[in-house]
């Protein structure tokens, strides 16, 4: 694990509560995963819509759902395995790195991953009925 990420979200699972496949999360997200759900959403949205969705995802508990029903519940199907940024999330978890949580936010028409579209694809390949670690936000209305 990278200093910065033990700064930034402490803890882990242990080995023993590993993933299937060998999949481990951190007990929370990285703090720089909030600025890269921004920098998505503010695409989506104006700039105060997207910081207001981002602060819901700061205050969420983060939960557990099933890597099918996060990809479902936003209308995206899994990217493949040789998506580069599949590959460099397998290659972390192989090398024995934690994941950081998925972010989501909730919106009239589902759900969309706002940070971790990589992850959730490498945890469904891996076992798409899989727990995946995330926090769930409120989209703007």
């Amino acid at each position: 694990m990278a200093k910065d990420d033990a700064k930034q979200a402490k803890g882990g699972t242990s080995p023993s509560e590993a993933e299937p496949l060998g999949l481990r999360w951190l007990d929370d997200v990285v703090a720089h995963d909030f600025d890269a759900a921004l920098a998505y959403l503010s695409l989506k949205f104006d700039e105060k819509e997207a910081a207001a969705a981002v602060g819901r995802l700061r205050k969420a508990e983060v939960t557990r759902r099933r890597a099918n029903d996060i990809l479902r519940a936003c209308s995206l199907v899994a990217l493949p395995l040789d998506d580069p940024g599949v590959r460099r999330d397998l290659f972390n978890a192989v090398s024995g790195k934690r994941l950081s949580p998925v972010l989501v936010i909730s919106t009239d028409n589902g759900g969309d991953i706002a940070d971790g579209y990589h992850r959730v694809s490498l945890a469904y390949h891996l076992d798409p009925f899989g727990d995946v670690p995330l926090r769930i936000g409120a989209a703007p209305s």
